[in-house]
């Protein structure tokens, strides 16, 4: 597969393809980032990559950690974790309180925002420094020991998170959360303000396209069958409100963020990141879904 020619014919496809959307203003620090960025990473898992457009322009990842969190949260909480949170998806937006109140507290999945607290807050119960291990385990699978908090994001996070607040002291009222709230949401405003380019963010995710091996070292850092159950949330709850579409338009486990990225894997074969920070009403970048919708229309391939 000539993968680099595919993506040659996405790039000068979709460059006057006007996604509509906007740049989220909700986080002041992503606001500032200019609308026409584009760019797209794939790896192979023989190593093989290829690219196009700010493919190495770091942004903030937003939601796309929270499948780094969950990985970590399956490692070291085991099954346990989910009988704080389930696996069903939202049909609701990512940050809802109606649907805590409907049952009791629990979220539906780790990938709204209700959900990635509570992971958060099994990892500060579980880990010594979550922050710093946190960061470890992203620079150990993407191969990258320069990657770093963004700590203007974070605070600009803190500094308007009044529904993130809202939802941990509601679940926290309910008995869905053990650990201060304080300290909850530093992790969590941390990690969603973790700055990756799409080669680097290809690159780590190729753990879910490898049983859980890293590229360089295949090294195996989570195992198989967590990898196929992530791909599995990943599937039906990576993308909000929004996993059906995707689902339907491209065929492929994945995980958007606000900061305009979205990861993608097709295990076995690679994992691919692109970024456009326009998002839609759904909170994912159009532009984005659009071209990974022409990589698995191009290549004929995707797990269905």
């Amino acid at each position: 597969m000539d993968y680099q020619a595919i993506l040659n014919v996405i790039e000068k496809e979709l460059e006057h393809f006007d996604p509509g959307g906007k740049v989220p203003d909700y986080i002041p620090e992503l606001a500032k980032i200019p609308a026409d960025k584009f760019g797209m990473h794939l790896y192979c898992l023989d190593g093989k990559n290829f690219s196009f457009g700010d493919h190495d322009e770091r942004f903030s990842i937003q939601s796309i950690s929270k499948v780094f969190t969950l990985a970590l949260a399956k490692k070291h909480g085991g099954k346990k974790i989910w009988k704080r949170v389930d696996v069903e998806p939202s049909g609701d937006p990512f940050n809802s309180l109606l649907q805590l109140e409907k049952e009791n507290g629990i979220p539906r999945n780790p990938f709204i925002n209700a959900g990635s607290l509570v992971i958060a807050d099994i990892l500060i119960s579980e880990l010594e420094n979550p922050k710093e291990y946190l960061l470890d385990f992203v620079r150990e699978i993407s191969d990258d020991p320069t990657i770093e908090y963004d700590e203007k994001v974070a605070a600009s996070e803190y500094q308007h998170g009044y529904r993130n607040i809202a939802l941990v002291n509601y679940m926290k009222s309910l008995g869905n959360i053990e650990n201060d709230a304080d300290d909850i949401l530093d992790f969590y405003f941390h990690q969603c303000s973790i700055a990756m380019s799409c080669c680097q963010l290809a690159k780590a995710f190729v753990i879910f396209a490898n049983e859980g091996k890293t590229l360089i070292t295949n090294k195996k850092v989570i195992g198989a069958n967590s990898a196929k159950r992530i791909n599995a949330i990943m599937q039906t709850c990576g993308f909000y409100d929004e996993a059906g579409e995707f689902s339907f338009r491209v065929g492929l486990p994945g995980k958007s963020g606000v900061g305009g990225g979205i990861v993608a894997v097709h295990p076995g074969q690679y994992s691919v990141a692109v970024w456009s920070p326009l998002l839609n009403e759904k909170g994912n970048s159009e532009k984005g879904m659009k071209a990974l919708e022409e990589l698995t229309s191009l290549t004929g391939l995707s797990i269905f």
